[in-house]
């Protein structure tokens, strides 16, 4: 309404300045001034209040200042550029509808404009008032057709990009589900055949371990090459997921959030300045959660001294609140921290452990720099509650 109110104020600035001069004056060659008529600053005025609702009502509006112009060009003599508003009212419709309206619409306006002007119009058919009619009516219906078009071959383009997009999210995820559902067959025929093995064997072993201890000691001995096979293969299995340059799986147990100050330790020991705080009053977590809240903050430690630049520091907290644990790690870097956002598995990994407990990690830039890496885990994890139920 602001834009079209300003339009229609200085349109009607226009109609008003070149309804005051006349062209032609009285040797037809020069300029002159002359005062409107009542009846023309009155059409005036109505023509361009109409286009503040040309929006709103573009066929309204149209109709209103057609009909404006029609009577000035039968009784204004001289003339007043009332048809002005009729023009810019004809624009916004072909920019507004589809091009078979624009063209019925646009030639019905030129016919009955210019036909009024010409027919019942003071002035001569051929005058140049009324040629100039006809051509600006025709200029304002192909111009608002040429602008309806671009806007339709940009939102086209736009519309291709995102379904193009979409695709190629649908695809990805499609073959990480097909990825992920081949592994896990590959590891549960590993851990099914070697286990079963294990079980038969071990149950051989104790039936014959009084009567026949040289039995038993063969039958712990496929035991223990069972175990080894399944061990190896699990190895290899796992193995394929690793990048080359990812370091070789420990056998010390998985690391929780009690070795937090020593991991907290290696990063300083690597000249990053790291800050701990903790107010989960020596909460007792699930292993499975557990090991994500420490994962999730070596992560982000590890991206802090990769990508937030040397004289970065970091902030640690671990806090819990009600049912959950809240992992937060802050820096104050100036580095490429919207590259770590924007791509590298780090993140992509941080998300899938975090969601797979059924909780939320949101990361992202700090107002005035550095980069936020926020964790909520619940403190009982899906396979803890569920034997709490049973």
């Amino acid at each position: 309404m602001a834009l079209d109110a300003a339009l229609a104020v200085a349109v009607l600035a226009c109609m008003v300045a070149g309804s005051f001069v006349d062209p032609h004056g009285k040797n037809e060659v020069t300029w002159a001034l002359r005062t409107p008529d009542a009846l023309s600053l009155l059409l005036i005025t109505l023509g361009a209040a109409a286009l503040v609702f040309r929006r709103r009502a573009p066929m309204t509006v149209l109709a209103l200042t057609g009909t404006a112009s029609v009577v000035e060009s039968v009784t204004g003599d001289p003339r007043a550029p009332v048809a002005m508003s009729a023009v810019i009212a004809l624009y916004t419709v072909a920019s507004t509808t589809d091009r078979p309206t624009t063209w019925r619409v646009g030639l019905l306006t030129m016919t009955v404009l210019t036909g009024s002007a010409m027919l019942a119009g003071p002035l001569p058919w051929y005058a140049q008032e009324n040629l100039a009619i006809f051509a600006w009516t025709g200029i304002g219906a192909t111009a608002g057709d040429a602008v309806r078009s671009r806007r339709a071959f940009v939102a086209a383009i736009r519309e291709r990009a995102e379904r193009a997009e979409r695709t190629r999210e649908e695809e990805a995820r499609r073959r990480v589900a097909e990825e992920r559902l081949r592994i896990a067959r590959d590891l549960h025929d590993v851990v099914a055949h070697h286990i079963a093995l294990v079980n038969v064997q071990a149950g051989v072993a104790s039936h014959v371990m009084d009567k026949r201890p040289d039995q038993a000691k063969e039958a712990l001995a496929h035991v223990r090459e069972a175990s080894r096979s399944a061990l190896n293969e699990l190895r290899a299995t796992v193995g394929l997921l690793r990048q080359s340059g990812d370091p070789e799986a420990p056998t010390e147990p998985a690391p929780g959030l009690d070795r937090l100050d020593e991991l907290a330790g290696t990063f300083r020991s690597a000249g990053l300045q790291v800050e701990i705080a903790r107010a989960d009053q020596d909460t007792t977590l699930p292993a499975a959660v557990d090991l994500a809240a420490y994962r999730v903050i070596q992560e982000a430690l590890t991206n802090v001294q990769k990508h937030a630049g040397p004289e970065a520091k970091a902030e640690v907290s671990v806090v819990r609140v009600g049912p959950n644990i809240e992992i937060t790690v802050l820096d104050d870097g100036a580095g490429d921290d919207e590259t770590v956002e924007g791509g590298g598995h780090g993140l992509l990994g941080m998300r899938e452990r975090v969601t797979a407990l059924r909780g939320t990690l949101t990361t992202g830039p700090r107002y005035g720099g550095g980069f936020r890496v926020h964790a909520i885990l619940p403190v009982k994890s899906r396979t803890r509650a569920a034997e709490d139920t049973g």
